[in-house]
Parts: C-alpha cells; structure tokens; sequence
C-alpha cells in the first residue's frame, strides 16, 4: 500500500465521518424538525468529525512521509560492514545513494557488491514495513478521531465556532509555511554566498573581466582554480535583455494600440487570448526553439551577408526572448489604455483631432504610467530567465 492509497483511504474516511457527524447531530435532537435545539447546522457537525478524523492522521501522515527516507537510510547505514561504514563522508554519502537506486531499481554508479546487494534487500524490507506501518498508524488515528468526535457531539456543542477556529489555524499555519519558506530561501542563498567569498574575494568576483566556474571537488583534479568575475555575467543579461525589449516593446505596444483602438469586437476576442498563450508557454520550449531554429536560421542568414555568425549569439536568446515577453508588454498596455476615460477622446475628437492625433497626444500620454510599468515587468521577466539563454 503506497501513500496516495493510504491518502485515498483517508480521504474516503473522511467523507464517512461527515456523514457520520451530520447524522449523529441529527439523531440527539430527533431528525430534521429538531434543527433548532442545535447550536450550529448539522454539516458543521459533520465538517467537524471530518476533520478530527482527518487532520491529526494527515498530520502522522506528512510527518512519517518527511522522515522515513532519511530515517531508513540511517538504520541500513548502521547495519553495513564497519570498513564501510568509517569510508569518508563523500564517499559514503555515494555508497548510500546506490544502494538507494539498487533497492529503488534505478541505476547505480558502480559495480554492486555483495554487501550492496545485501544492505538493498534490508533497504526494501525495512520500507515495506514502514509503509505497513503508517497505514495501520493513520487508518487508527482516522477512526481515533472519528469516534472522539461522534462521542463530543451534543446538542450544545460550538460546532460552528470550532470549525472556524480550526480553519484560522490552518490559514495561519499556510501563512507561516510561506513565509519560512521565503526565509529559509534567503537563509540558504546568505549562508552560500558567505561560504563563496571565504573562497573568492568580493573584489575578483565584483569586477573580474572571467567567468570559468570550474571548481574542482578534490585537490587533485584539474581545474581547481576557476575565475569568478561576474560583470561577463551582467553584460551578457543586459545585452540579451536589451535585444528583447528592443522586439517586444514595439510589437507588444502596437499590438495593444491597435486592439483597443481600431480592432472591432470579434478580432479582439480571437486576437487577445493568442497573443497571451504566449506567456502559458514553457520557457524551456522558447529555449528549444532558439536552438533548434532561430540560431541555425540566424547563422545561416549572417553567412549570406559574409558574417560569421555564432550559433550561441546573444542575438538569438534575444530574440526568442523578445517574443516571450511581448503579452506583458501587450496586455498590460491594452488594459491601460482602454482604462483611459472615453471622454478624453470624444474632447480631442470634438475640436478636430483625427484617430492616430487623438492615440498620440492624448491617449499615450494619459496611459504612459501604466505602459511603462508593463515595460518594467515585462524587463524583470527578461532578466530573470535563464533557461532561453542556457
């Protein structure tokens, strides 16, 4: 029994201990005509057995989920032969990993030996167990919960209130969750990056003119010195960032022009959904696009000119890049223009200005603050993909 079976079973548990609840409040105030004797409506009743069935089993759940891998890998690590088990720790960390692989089925780095062989068997044996385990363990705390709850029920029971204060919990558990997640992020990026610049000085990384990250993980290996300045880095994004904002903001620009102002209503409907399945698309797809496509078109056309063009130019992430950022730049704009008030445009029509007069001057320049920021986003998207440039 795997975890989405046991999960599926506790969701099925669940919807039993609803009904359950529901009935149960029901049943003490003598059916439906009994309703009014009960402080809450009974599917709060239900809701509430439903989540002292589920939630503390979900909770065993997530817990035994999190710490079984690691928890198994120490009990099979601490029954290997001792001469593997003092190895150093990059090389046991290895032998662990195979043995993982062997006892999941996947591919091991090296020959298997019989210890290997051995300690997988123990890996899969003790993973049966816990798997067996956790659902006796969540399938008993399900019906633990189910039946606490069936005995609390009572006519003045604060079923409502209860319910509401288990859902702020959740939301405010959601809440911490998001926000040590930021923080551990910020945490692990602050914690490396002081570990790189014990190695490398800030001076060499702010203002080195080489980027060769090739660092090796034994002082033997070739390759241990690597140069680290970062301004090739910055160069080549704002290079490859200005390329693309010099495709989409045009496009994208004209393109939100000429829907909000000239299209009629079936063109717009068809036109702006297709320009924003653009931003649905992967950016690995781009990426394999530019490969694929526009860098052998761009090389093969530089060869026409007599140029020797690469097929890694920036010209080409540019491009590409261009094209995936144009429904910002689009979008936004369209939505910012069509936010200017209609009767700016009836005064400019009124003392004889013509359509593109009405765009230009009264039009653009009352939209300009909205446009520019969907230029900024649309920017900061650039900038911050990568994958089109690897």
């Amino acid at each position: 029994m795997n975890t989405i079976t046991i999960l599926t079973l506790l969701l099925i548990l669940m919807a039993f201990a609803y009904q359950v609840g529901w009935r149960r409040s029901l049943g003490i105030v003598g059916g439906r005509n009994g309703i009014r004797n009960l402080h809450s409506l009974p599917g709060y009743y239900g809701v509430y057995t439903a989540m002292l069935c589920g939630l503390p089993a979900l909770l065993v759940l997530g817990l035994w989920v999190t710490l079984e891998s690691s928890v198994i890998t120490e009990l099979v690590v601490a029954d290997l032969p001792v001469e593997i088990r003092q190895l150093p720790a990059e090389q046991l960390g290895l032998v662990t990993n195979d043995i993982t692989n062997l006892a999941l089925g996947n591919i091991t780095s090296g020959t298997v030996s019989a210890e290997m062989q051995r300690a997988a068997e123990h890996y899969r044996s003790l993973q049966q167990t816990a798997t067996a385990a956790l659902a006796v363990l969540v399938i008993a705390f399900a019906i633990g919960g189910l039946l606490l709850a069936r005995r609390l029920i009572s006519p003045h029971l604060r079923a409502r209130n209860r319910v509401e204060r288990i859902v702020r919990w959740l939301l405010m558990a959601s809440s911490l969750v998001a926000i040590f997640t930021t923080l551990g992020i910020v945490l692990s990026v602050l914690f490396e990056s002081i570990r790189f610049f014990h190695i490398i000085s800030i001076g060499d990384f702010l203002f080195g003119l080489s980027w060769s990250p090739q660092m090796a993980i034994r002082a033997d290996q070739v390759g241990s010195s690597g140069a680290f300045g970062v301004l090739p880095l910055f160069a080549g994004t704002l290079l490859i960032s200005l390329i693309a904002l010099l495709v989409a903001v045009p496009v994208g620009l004209l393109s939100a022009i000429y829907l909000s102002e000239y299209a009629g209503r079936k063109m717009r409907l068809f036109a702006k959904p297709v320009l924003e399945i653009l931003a649905g698309i992967p950016t690995v797809v781009y990426g394999f696009f530019a490969a694929l496509s526009v860098a052998p078109m761009i090389r093969n056309s530089g060869e026409l000119l007599g140029l020797q063009v690469s097929s890694e130019s920036a010209l080409a992430a540019g491009l590409v890049m261009g094209i995936m950022i144009i429904p910002f730049v689009s979008s936004l704009s369209d939505d910012v223009i069509n936010a200017v008030p209609q009767a700016m445009r009836d005064a400019s029509y009124g003392i004889g200005a013509t359509r593109s007069e009405t765009i230009i001057r009264v039009i653009i320049p009352a939209a300009l603050p909205g446009i520019v920021g969907g230029v900024l986003l649309a920017a900061s998207r650039a900038i911050g993909e990568t994958m089109i440039v690897v």
